[in-house]
């Protein structure tokens, strides 16, 4: 009896030693990074809902804005036909290329909101000033989902360069990967969108 009760108590002590050592730090900040993509592909999603709408209104004070208009929809479908999922977290390449047709799109978006200067009529729609403030918005929670990712992505990485999550690493968890984290795209960073009428 006495000996089963030593060893229950030296489990329950290494289990408490390990939880507390940082064990599980790694496999924690891995589901934070993977929620945090989450809300940004939420957002992105809401921004895709939006646009039709926005195109639409758009299209019935500006159709002969053809160009600015088709250019908005094609960066919709482009970003629309991408395929993601968790996976992308984990496949630079595939990240980098999302986040250029964001890019895109944010541009495109961009010389639309231009195009609509020039149309005192369309600023004054109600259907359009809603549809406005709710795109401005979606963008809004956009910058903030990224900082959120960058964020919880700085945690994951640091933990998985620094002791003892280094270790823990290399033992339990090198199949995760450190991961790249949002860059800014030459066009959206250093210069203004171009727009041509």
């Amino acid at each position: 009896m006495q000996k089963k009760s030593r060893t229950y108590l030296l489990l329950l002590s290494a289990a408490l030693l390990l939880s507390g050592c940082g064990i599980n730090n790694i496999p924690r900040l891995d589901e934070q990074v993977k929620s945090a993509w989450s809300q940004v592909e939420n957002q992105y999603q809401r921004r895709a809902d939006l646009i039709p709408n926005l195109v639409a209104t758009v299209k019935g004070y500006a159709g002969h804005e053809k160009d600015t208009l088709a250019a908005v929809v094609e960066a919709r479908s482009k970003v629309g036909s991408m395929q993601v999922d968790a996976k992308l977290l984990d496949n630079p390449k595939a990240f980098q290329k999302f986040a250029q047709a964001q890019s895109q799109l944010g541009t495109a978006l961009q010389r639309l909101m231009v195009v609509v200067e020039r149309y005192p009529d369309l600023k004054a729609n109600q259907n359009f000033l809603a549809l406005q403030s709710q795109l401005e918005g979606t963008e809004n929670r956009i910058g903030v989902a990224r900082r959120d990712f960058i964020q919880a992505m700085q945690r994951y990485n640091t933990e998985i360069r620094t002791i003892p999550g280094r270790w823990w690493h290399s033992m339990l968890y090198s199949e995760l990967p450190i991961r790249e984290n949002f860059k800014a795209t030459a066009e959206r960073a250093e210069q203004a969108p171009a727009v041509k009428f």
